[in-house]
């Protein structure tokens, strides 16, 4: 499992480490991934999901799952959430002709 948060493409980054005598030693920063359970209001199902602390937010503030995902850019998404953003909009498309 790449640590890697599958909505926003926070990855690992590196850097150094530097000492008070100015020696430089290679470190990573790693990102605040946690595993989470969201709602799909429109597939009216729960998606397990391992996303940043930095993302939850933004799904919480844009009003859920679904709406991040539409507003979201498919290349920064990770497959499975590509996946959901397609099956999410093909049922809301579904849903007013219904």
């Amino acid at each position: 499992m790449s640590r890697t948060c599958e909505l926003t493409a926070k990855a690992v980054q590196t850097g150094n480490n530097v000492s008070h005598a100015n020696n430089k030693t290679k470190r990573r920063f790693l990102p605040n991934l946690v595993n989470v359970t969201l709602i799909s209001e429109a597939l009216n199902q729960n998606v397990r999901l391992r996303i940043s602390a930095n993302a939850l937010r933004s799904v919480e503030h844009r009003g859920g799952l679904d709406a991040f995902l539409a507003k979201a850019d498919a290349k920064e998404l990770s497959q499975r959430a590509r996946l959901l953003k397609k099956q999410i909009a093909k049922k809301l498309a579904d849903q007013p002709a219904a």
